[in-house]
């Protein structure tokens, strides 16, 4: 759930409400504000903000403040010039279709970027390289989204395999182990099958790698490290799962990425040697031409 979502549904003091109006109202005046100055405008004791920190889940002010903005900054992008759930209108002709739907492609990986951590992106990098298995977890579309990632993963010999609810999804999270890292993808985070999953995953001490959306929900509290889905698309009232689908590619192969960078050269040699070995597509342009060497 988001801050914004949670300041609606909470139930707080007529000291406490005033100060959340004032919060939502007027969020570009928080940024350089002190408590003081804060209590001073709204007439409330500082001790106010303490208890609407406390009240959404925040060990204090400071720790609200940052997530309330950086939630705040997201939401109020410049992406929202094209609509995620209605990116086109009956009336656009072909080409400005096309048109369209590559801003929106664009817009979502430059939004997923901007949602991404370093700590957390090294720390999916540390899980993934110590890994002896990688299972990805997710419905029978996220399942085919992530096919790709899994076919440039035994490419570099990693072992990888996806459990979707098609499968044996339960019997693949029962299988798992300590040298097992999961990736457990849903748009929601609160995805009933993705949960058991998880908790199977925990109870076999499997490390866990979720790709989902911001916001405070299940799926991101119970796993080890957190990317976050462009979270942009109703659950069903739109044209199709373009910016959703969209982030979820780019995430897999920054994380193919990360783990290809830890052994760069080595990874590179063995993709050619095979690459010399088997690869005998015919080709139509020199562009794709390739120097063989024995």
């Amino acid at each position: 759930m988001l801050i914004i979502e949670q300041m609606r549904s909470e139930h707080f003091s007529d000291a406490e409400q005033t100060l959340v109006d004032y919060m939502t109202e007027n969020p570009q005046s928080l940024e350089n504000m002190t408590t003081t100055a804060l209590a001073q405008i709204t007439h409330t004791n500082p001790t106010s903000l303490i208890r609407v920190a406390k009240k959404l889940g925040f060990k204090g002010w400071t720790d609200l403040k940052e997530a309330f903005l950086k939630e705040w900054h997201y939401l109020n992008s410049n992406y929202n010039s094209i609509d995620a759930n209605l990116p086109f209108e009956k009336q656009d002709n072909l080409l400005s279709i096309a048109n369209k739907l590559a801003t929106l492609e664009h817009n979502t990986i430059q939004d997923t970027l901007s949602l991404l951590d370093y700590q957390n992106l090294m720390q999916a990098q540390e899980k993934l390289l110590k890994a002896k298995e990688i299972k990805i977890f997710g419905s029978h579309t996220n399942a085919m989204i992530s096919q790709d990632f899994v076919t440039k993963m035994r490419r570099i010999n990693r072992n990888v395999s996806i459990a979707s609810t098609f499968h044996y999804i339960d019997y693949e999270a029962y299988h798992s182990t300590e040298d097992t890292c999961a990736i457990v993808i849903s748009y929601t985070g609160e995805n009933d099958i993705m949960l058991k999953c998880i908790d199977m995953l925990r109870e076999r001490g499997s490390s866990i790698i979720s790709l989902t959306s911001i916001g405070d929900n299940t799926i991101s509290k119970l796993s080890d490290v957190t990317l976050h889905i462009t979270t942009r698309e109703k659950l069903y009232s739109k044209i199709a799962n373009f910016t959703s689908n969209t982030s979820i590619i780019y995430l897999l192969n920054l994380l193919y990425a990360v783990v290809f960078t830890h052994d760069y050269d080595v990874n590179l040699e063995h993709i050619i040697e095979v690459g010399q070995i088997f690869d005998s597509r015919r080709i139509s342009s020199d562009i794709m031409r390739e120097n063989k060497t024995q």
